[in-house]
C-alpha cells in the first residue's frame, strides 16, 4: 500500500500551505513567502542576493526584464518513497503577467526536506513586482519508478528510425 499523504511543515506561523483551487484542480497552487526574506536573483550570467521590501504594506522584490529569482515558499515537506513534486507554471501568471518557470516542470524529490523555492522569471519587457503571498507556480504530485539502468547493447525492435519526428513521414 502506497501512502496518501506527504509530510508538510510551515517554517512561518502565517505561511498559506498549498492548496487546490476546486475538487476538480490536478495542481496545488504555491504562494510567494518574502516578509522580510533576502532572495536570491539571476540574469542567466551573475547571481546576487537581494531583500524583499515592503511597499504599501506588501512585502515583495521588483524582478527587471529576463530576470529570475529563487522564490522561497516558506514550507518544507517530507514526500512518499515513490513520489515526485512537479513544479508548473500558473496559465493565468504566464499569459498575463509574463511570469514563467523556466525549468518548468521543475522536480522536488522525495526525499528533499529543505525548504521548497520555485525559479521564476519576468519575461515582460518591463519590471515586475513579485508579492508576498501571491500564486506563483502550481505543484502536481506523481508517482514514478526508480529503473535499475544495465549497459548492454540496445537493438532496434520497430521500425522507428530517424530521429525525433520521425513518426511524421509519408
Amino acid at each position: 500500500m502506497h501512502d496518501t499523504f506527504a509530510m508538510i511543515e510551515r517554517l512561518h506561523d502565517d505561511v498559506l500551505l498549498p492548496s487546490r483551487a476546486t475538487a476538480g484542480s490536478a495542481g496545488y497552487d504555491v504562494r510567494a513567502y518574502l516578509r522580510a526574506r533576502r532572495v536570491r536573483c539571476s540574469d542567466g550570467m551573475a547571481q546576487v542576493e537581494r531583500d524583499a521590501d515592503e511597499r504599501d504594506g506588501a512585502w515583495g522584490i521588483d524582478l527587471a526584464p529576463r530576470e529570475m529569482a529563487l522564490v522561497p515558499l516558506g514550507f518544507r515537506t517530507r514526500l512518499p518513497q515513490d513520489v515526485e513534486a512537479q513544479v508548473r507554471p500558473r496559465s493565468g501568471q504566464a499569459f498575463k503577467n509574463a511570469l514563467t518557470i523556466p525549468n518548468a516542470p521543475g522536480t522536488v524529490d522525495s526525499d528533499y526536506a529543505e525548504e521548497w523555492m520555485v525559479i521564476v522569471r519576468n519575461d515582460a519587457p518591463t519590471t515586475r513586482r513579485v508579492i508576498h503571498g501571491e500564486r506563483i507556480a502550481q505543484v502536481v504530485f506523481a508517482r514514478y519508478v526508480a529503473l535499475e539502468l544495465r549497459e548492454t547493447p540496445v537493438e532496434r525492435t520497430t521500425e522507428r528510425v530517424g530521429g525525433f519526428g520521425s513518426t511524421g513521414r509519408h
